[in-house]
């Protein structure tokens, strides 16, 4: 007979703790997990496939939306690696731009995630506080870019706005009094006792298994992995510029925890500098329609983690293949370890501090078609056929929605 206290629960696809579509199968023993199966592919959005059917151009616009908080991480990502292939020279005043706008991202992820883990544990002034810092970056990348998301400051080639002195002058206003809020909240997570115990202990990732389940970013550095790809492999004006990588011991949610909360004083740092020796000259250079054939392996550190985009070119002005690795991708499998003897009432937390986002995570399932001998790729058109048919089968018809909507 089966133990009765042992029984398996579904949390999600849809669930109040997940604010994106993603499945876990929880194996439990009263409030104790056993184990946790990890199913993707609730949000697959065929954005490789897409990539492949449009021009570069369109492509770069595409690749931003892959993700509204790491917009600027996957094109700038997407666009290094085709100005590898074409061979171009980006002239620095536009490197340094771009370097500037990924670090105003990153506040505004760290700002982000702060206040989802204060909510997560039922410190909600702690998500009115920084969702209110949040804004200001938001509106500062407004300023800059024309957009609060999906900034659409990269072209292949360097970048499509200038800045100027009036908006300098702003810029720094903000990290003025936005570091001066950080360290009030550092002080909070390092002296607040309730946080302290509610997170210490909790999602435990040993530095270990850090590198044996491949995990990036903070989720690694909060286990004392020394890696950062600003550093050991450096991109845009990451070279020119001073700043330390920031890593904990604690190996818990609370290191993590630590470690976003300053590497947020090390983008004002960047920021600044970036700011005070922004070099004068071109923001960009002529690209060529058609790039040449070739291939490239883009890195860039998003505020999640390491962030790899393949790109393969055939001579057209479309790639031939466009391959995503997103942190959240290679911080998943983590989970499970840190999930390990833990009780039902950490998994909202442990999830969340991996700072998922399972829209870029998100992978297709094999489709094996029995009547045909061999294999085929699917076209864009044919991957959207089969999504409607498939819905179809399933007792959702898409047709006869939008003739309702018509009426």
């Amino acid at each position: 007979m089966q133990n009765p206290r042992k029984f398996k629960i579904p949390i999600g696809p849809q669930h109040p703790a997940l604010k994106e579509p993603e499945s876990f199968s929880v194996a439990l023993k009263g409030e104790k997990i056993l184990g946790v199966d990890i199913r993707l592919g609730y949000n697959h959005r065929g954005i490789e496939k897409a990539c492949e059917e449009r021009t570069y151009v369109q492509d770069v616009y595409l690749i931003e939306r892959i993700c509204g908080i790491c917009s600027h991480t996957h094109s700038t990502c997407f666009v290094q690696a085709v100005e590898e292939i074409a061979q171009l020279a980006v002239p620095m005043r536009a490197l340094y731009i771009r370097t500037l706008v990924g670090e105003l991202e990153r506040i505004h992820s760290h700002y982000l995630w702060l206040g989802v883990a204060g909510h997560e544990i039922g410190f909600d002034t702690l998500l009115m506080y920084t969702w209110r810092d949040r804004e200001t970056i938001m509106d500062i990348l407004a300023l800059l870019t024309g957009n609060r998301v999906n900034y659409g400051i990269n072209t292949i080639g360097g970048v499509r706005r200038d800045i100027d002195s009036e908006q300098i002058k702003e810029v720094l206003k903000a990290v003025e009094q936005l570091e001066e809020r950080t360290r009030y909240y550092i002080e909070i997570a390092t002296e607040e006792t309730t946080i302290i115990k509610r997170l210490s202990g909790v999602g435990m990732l040993p530095y270990e298994d850090a590198l044996r389940l491949g995990a990036v970013g903070p989720t690694a550095r909060g286990s004392g992995v020394n890696r950062d790809v600003r550093r050991d492999d450096p991109y845009a004006a990451y070279g020119e510029l001073s700043f330390d990588v920031i890593i904990d011991t604690h190996c818990d949610v609370y290191g993590r925890t630590v470690v976003r909360l300053k590497e947020l004083l090390e983008s004002f740092k960047i920021i600044r500098q970036i700011l005070k020796d922004l070099p004068e000259g071109p923001i960009a250079v002529k690209a060529p329609r058609k790039i040449p054939a070739g291939e490239a392996l883009s890195r860039y550190e998003a505020p999640r983690g390491e962030d790899v985009h393949y790109v393969k070119a055939n001579g057209s002005e479309k790639p031939e293949r466009v391959k995503v690795r997103a942190p959240t991708l290679a911080n998943v499998r983590s989970v499970k370890q840190m999930l390990k003897d833990r009780y039902l009432a950490d998994m909202p937390i442990v999830i969340a501090a991996i700072d998922p986002c399972f829209s870029c995570t998100d992978r297709l399932i094999k489709v094996k078609d029995v009547n045909r001998k061999t294999a085929r790729t699917m076209t864009w058109q044919d991957l959207h056929d089969y999504s409607i048919q498939w819905h179809k089968e399933h007792g959702i018809d898409f047709t006869r929605l939008n003739r309702k909507l018509k009426v």
